[in-house]
């Protein structure tokens, strides 16, 4: 190597050295939402044809989002009379399902999207605990590992506040026969559309 080469190696270190790190920024964000339940497949004997109908659902998630394209999240949420149809019978006493997922974010980076809608895909493995109370059949539900696929977008309003949409299908993870025709299918899976109220920290 020449010297002239070796001090255009050193000037360029120098300048890589000197220069300003680009600091990136992570966000505490906690967004209360609701939405409705959809799609929703069982190999549980459905005696209120509940499954089938829409269901509010309500919870909660934080997350810790940085400007370039990775974050983290908690996510619950609530569904309350899951299995609870029009069944003129009653049959279904009462019923609910509970998630709880730890999922990764891989978001647009703000350099992209800057002040508009921040598009990301979400994905992680967590807890589906159903709880059912009928008249026919003994099993109360139970709890069982699931798995958590989907995407939305985020804006803010604010420093402080913002809006987030988005679409999830949570499923349970293996399969198991249906209670009473035998076919082997998913325990529970079914689609999740809501939409929250961003507060970032």
């Amino acid at each position: 190597m020449t010297r002239f080469a070796r001090l255009r190696v050193a000037a360029l270190v120098a300048l890589f050295l000197g220069a300003p790190a680009i600091e990136a920024r992570a966000d505490w964000l906690l967004t209360p939402f609701f939405g409705t339940t959809f799609g929703a497949e069982t190999t549980l004997i459905d005696l209120g044809g509940g499954a089938d109908v829409k269901h509010w659902t309500f919870g909660v998630s934080g997350a810790l989002l940085t400007d370039q394209v990775f974050g983290i999240e908690a996510d619950f949420a609530w569904v309350p009379g899951f299995f609870e149809g029009a069944d003129e019978q009653d049959l279904v006493r009462s019923s609910r399902v509970t998630t709880l997922f730890g999922n990764v974010i891989a978001a647009v980076p703000l350099t992209v999207s800057r002040e508009s809608l921040r598009p990301y895909i979400i994905g992680g493995l967590g807890l589906i605990h159903i709880s059912r109370n009928d008249l026919v059949t003994l099993d109360e539900g139970g709890s069982s590992l699931g798995l958590q696929l989907g995407g939305g977008a985020l804006g803010l309003i604010s420093d402080r506040t913002g809006v987030r949409f988005e679409l999830r299908q949570i499923r349970t993870l293996g399969r198991e026969r249906h209670e009473l025709t035998g076919i082997p299918g998913t325990r529970l899976s079914f689609w999740r559309a809501s939409i929250g109220v961003i507060f970032r920290y």
